[in-house]
């Protein structure tokens, strides 16, 4: 397991191939990302990372003692991931945009963008009832939403218009088609939560094997000579 990336959400483009044809992207922007420290507690770890550089007029006494301690400037977001026991990071450690590979297939974290109080049709994906045939005034209703005398009520849960968005969305299996090192650019294949200028999370697939081309950082010294043993086995 490893660390993964805070980034901003600048858009959305589209990429065209020599066939010609487009892909829709979003163009996630990492900036100032760094390790800020390790919490262990048993046989978990989890790594505490912080990107976007906050104005210091707009931090805290609390805070300036906290990044003072780890000698970080102050970050505008913190999102503690969980990492692999063999896994060591110093910190102020930077994370780049080339700590995942072109083809990966990660998971995006964030908050969906708000609609406000929404119908059903809107909200839930729901037809509507009939445009003609009796039906007059309530086209775009829900309909009924409970049953008759027994149980006599609307169960908890129920399909109905209300607020929508502006919660916590993942976003599972979405692949990188580009990487900019310099501009510090990740193109995502489709669409991701939240809307441009929103802060996401990018970490590794959990549903999917990350290549064997991704950056392992920092292992243990034990760990980088039984890796590099096995390397050296199958070689032979």
């Amino acid at each position: 397991m490893r660390p993964g990336l805070v980034v901003k959400k600048l858009g959305m483009s589209s990429l065209q191939n020599e066939a010609g044809v487009l892909t829709p992207i979003s163009l996630l922007h990492v900036e100032s990302c760094n390790v800020i420290d390790i919490k262990k507690s048993g046989a978990k770890s989890k790594v505490c990372v912080g990107a976007f550089d906050k104005k210091i007029t707009r931090v805290k006494k609390s805070e300036k003692g906290y990044f003072a301690k780890h000698q970080i400037s102050p970050k505008k977001k913190i999102i503690e991931f969980e990492i692999a026991s063999d896994v060591e990071i110093p910190s102020g450690t930077e994370l780049k945009a080339n700590h995942f590979v072109v083809g990966q297939f990660v998971d995006v974290s964030g908050q969906s963008t708000g609609k406000g109080f929404a119908g059903a049709m809107k909200r839930h994906n729901f037809s509507g009832l009939r445009a003609s045939h009796g039906v007059s005034i309530s086209h775009r209703a829900h309909g009924s939403t409970g049953q008759c005398q027994d149980p006599g009520k609307v169960f908890k849960g129920k399909k109905m218009a209300g607020h929508m968005g502006a919660k916590r969305v993942t976003k599972q299996n979405l692949q990188i088609i580009h990487i900019d090192e310099e501009k510090g650019l990740i193109a995502i294949k489709g669409s991701v939560p939240g809307k441009p200028g929103s802060l996401l999370t990018v970490k590794d697939a959990v549903k999917r094997a990350a290549p064997s081309s991704v950056p392992y950082p920092y292992l243990k010294e034990s760990k980088k000579v039984e890796t590099q043993d096995k390397v050296e086995e199958s070689e032979a």
